[in-house]
């Protein structure tokens, strides 16, 4: 495997990571490798900042005994094979200064500039502040890196080369530190390589995760694999001596290279298959390197020629690129003895982007177009980025939605105009309405795949063509967050819900504060401007809104609220005693609030049911009805309750579930339907418990308007003769 580091990793043949990686400390390597392709002074600049890091580092060792000063030098030198330029140099090498010296950003500012104390700053963990928890404090230093990374790509590649030389020297730590650091690297570290199209960076961290993660099956694996390698050479010198024959037959020129596949791709196909080593057979891999795109096709066609493709293996990444930027033709044949031979052909031009990504902007400068194309992906996925930022609840929603999008599948779906969008597998018509724009996504009722209508939920395969239906009216349903797969999707589904709760809980807040201001005699209109600063002042609450939203989310309790502002209009007022109240009306409840008003589920109450409001903290008031079990249990907790009563006309249906034991006999059931159709009821669901002797139990639900329109479904059904008892249920239970 290569390395973008200059010192080899290994020469060939199976992977074996290195015991460690640290370099000489007299500075001389990287002062030769940097002095290759960067000016006098910036070489000096590198080397100031390499003494300001040995001096502050002065001291400290690594787990390995060895001095901490390696650590930054082997980081400077991966970054330097990359050919980045002397600010990032100088922050790889002082990159832990702030983390773990008395050094702060404005020394480093100072000494060496803005911009590499802004991309230390972007690098360093944030342990200064205290977290909840270790996933807490993970998802809070991952979200402040990948926003440093979207202002300067630079802060991610010192950020995975410090993990790549970390990692290379892991096996000084204990044994599960080894693994959670593995863990890390593989499901965050090593995805991001991956998107940015660091393949060489991307394999080495898969192949060192999975060592320490997994170090038995690493082991054994590693030695199949030796004790396989004499049995398959002579079918791999035997093909690749074929291609070479080949491609000048049909006059192209290239480069063929064969290689052995990395050892945890060999592992997680086992896996995923649940094959056994002797049943992979394709652990042999040939990349043939041509001049142009051309003549890509042209030597597709020589191989197809040469040896049978397999049917379905085939993939043309120069038309549609991957997400990183990566080009290729990939093709799989049957070679020799039924072997199976993975061919990947590509330009010189891909070759580069394919192994280094978006670091080829650095080092292959030349390469203009192509690095165009790439940076516009990487700009695109960055602003995807922050947008999910801006979104996301908290730092661990953040993580949740990048994680979704840095493991994207191959599924490519076109617009009716041809714009092609890559979604990961899975991924929904959802999906696709919020790839096209966020407004579309937000409307969106139905989608047309290949000129089929078809629900929302509908996977998408690759090659659909997708035609997103909108309404002015429609708005995003909690449901789709059990399919959508995409960060996007996910992020603004909940970022819509999250703002229609606290219109609604605002809205609810400020009438539970008016009904608990009545006993004080007073109204949310005539509370002073002096007692609302100075309440929202001792509270720390930024604005009223704010306020208001928190009452009815019940996260403060509007009685308590409401006496501490009359407390303060007293102070103000200079009255003596509070004008007692005319008696506090109750909230009215319509029904139809949403979801900062919620009809309690374990009794389901419908107009003209007896009812009584009780706030549950952060989900708003809840109503049950009076002698609802439920709410009997928190008959200690008074200063939740609230006064509500039915508004006199409600316009939606609710439902309600009835128990029905009837004799069994013929046509039962469509009397029971004809009896409640002519009540102008509709039947929403209808179960049965089965028989049980000579009679059966029926469950119906039903959508009535209020109690009254109930009573006459239920006199309706009395006059069946077959139906023997009527009940109506609480909640869902049977």
């Amino acid at each position: 495997m290569e390395s973008a580091a200059p010192v080899p990793v290994s020469g060939g043949g199976v992977f074996q990571p290195p015991a460690s990686s640290v370099v000489p400390l007299d500075f001389g390597r990287l002062r030769a490798l940097v002095s290759t392709y960067l000016r006098a002074e910036d070489v000096g600049r590198i080397e100031a900042a390499y003494h300001f890091s040995a001096d502050a580092h002065q001291g400290q060792m690594r787990q390995s005994g060895e001095p901490y000063i390696s650590h930054p030098v082997a980081v400077a030198e991966i970054l330097a094979g990359w050919h980045l330029d002397a600010q990032a140099l100088c922050a790889a090498l002082l990159h832990d200064v702030m983390e773990d010296t008395h050094i702060t950003k404005a020394e480093i500012a100072e000494r060496f500039g803005r911009t590499t104390a802004e991309l230390v700053d972007g690098v360093s963990k944030l342990d200064k502040i205290e977290f909840q928890s270790q996933e807490e404090a993970q998802a809070e230093n991952f979200r402040k890196m990948l926003m440093a990374m979207a202002s300067d790509l630079r802060v991610i590649l010192i950020k995975l080369a410090d993990r790549l030389h970390n990692m290379r020297t892991l096996d000084h730590m204990r044994p599960d530190k080894r693994r959670r650091i593995a863990r890390e690297t593989q499901e965050i570290h090593a995805p991001i390589a991956n998107r940015l199209g660091l393949n060489s960076i991307y394999r080495e961290l898969q192949e060192l995760a999975f060592k320490h993660r997994h170090p038995m099956r690493f082991r054994v694996l590693s030695r199949a694999i030796l004790s396989a390698r004499g049995n398959r050479r002579e079918v791999v010198g035997k093909i690749l001596a074929a291609i070479e024959e080949r491609l000048p037959q049909w006059h192209i020129e290239a480069e063929v290279r064969g290689r052995e596949k990395h050892l945890y791709s060999i592992y997680r196909k086992m896996a995923e298959k649940r094959l056994s080593f002797s049943q992979v057979l394709d652990i042999y891999g040939f990349r043939v390197i041509v001049p142009d795109v051309q003549t890509c096709y042209r030597a597709l066609g020589a191989l197809h020629g040469l040896y049978k493709p397999v049917p379905g293996k085939f993939k043309d990444y120069i038309a549609i690129p991957k997400a990183n930027g990566y080009q290729s033709l990939h093709t799989t044949l049957i070679g020799p003895f039924g072997t199976p031979v993975e061919v990947q052909i590509r330009t010189p031009e891909m070759n580069h982007v394919a192994e280094s990504g978006v670091a080829s902007h650095w080092l292959y400068k030349e390469d203009e177009k192509t690095l165009t194309e790439l940076q516009h992906k990487t700009h695109s996925w960055l602003q995807s980025l922050l947008e999910l930022q801006s979104t996301s609840g908290d730092s661990s929603e953040f993580l949740e939605h990048v994680k979704v999008d840095l493991f994207p599948g191959e599924v490519y779906a076109f617009t009716p105009k041809g714009k092609i969008f890559a979604l990961p597998r899975g991924a929904t018509v959802v999906d696709f309405a919020y790839a096209v724009h966020t407004d579309v996504g937000n409307r969106c009722v139905a989608g047309r795949i290949n000129s089929e209508l078809m629900p929302l939920r509908t996977e998408l395969h690759n090659g659909d063509q997708i035609e997103i239906i909108t309404a002015a009216h429609a708005s995003p349903n909690p449901a789709w967050l059990s399919y959508v797969r995409t960060g996007k999707a996910r992020a603004q589904i909940r970022h819509f819900l999250k703002n229609a709760q606290q219109e609604e809980a605002s809205t609810l807040g400020e009438r539970l504060l008016n009904q608990a201001l009545r006993p004080h005699g007073l109204t949310l209109g005539q509370v002073s401007t002096f007692a609302w600063d100075r309440f929202l002042r001792e509270f720390t609450l930024a604005t009223r809104r704010e306020l208001m939203t928190d009452i009815g989310l019940g996260r403060r309790l509007p009685a308590i609220v409401a006496r501490r502002l009359a407390e303060i209009q007293d102070v103000e007022s200079g009255r003596a005693d509070v004008v007692k109240p005319r008696p506090a009306g109750a909230i009215l409840i319509r029904g139809t609030e949403g979801v900062a008003v919620q009809l309690a589920r374990c009794c389901r109450p419908i107009p003209g049911d007896p009812i009584v409001g009780i706030i549950r903290k952060g989900q708003g008031l809840e109503v049950h009805m009076h002698d609802c079990p439920q709410a009997r249990k928190l008959r200690s907790e008074r200063d939740r309750w609230i006064d509500v009563e039915w508004e006199p006309s409600t316009d939606r249906l609710f439902d309600v579930t009835l128990k029905l034991l009837t004799k069994n006999a013929r046509g039962v059931l469509a009397k029971v339907a004809n009896a409640i159709a002519e009540q102008d009821c509709n039947i929403q669901n209808v179960s049965t418990d089965g028989e049980q002797g000579t009679y059966s139990s029926l469950y119906i639900t039903v959508q009535v308007t209020h109690r009254l329109h109930l009573a006459k479904v239920i006199r309706g059904l009395r006059t069946i003769p077959e139906v023997v008892r009527i009940g109506r249920m609480r909640g869902d239970q049977k």
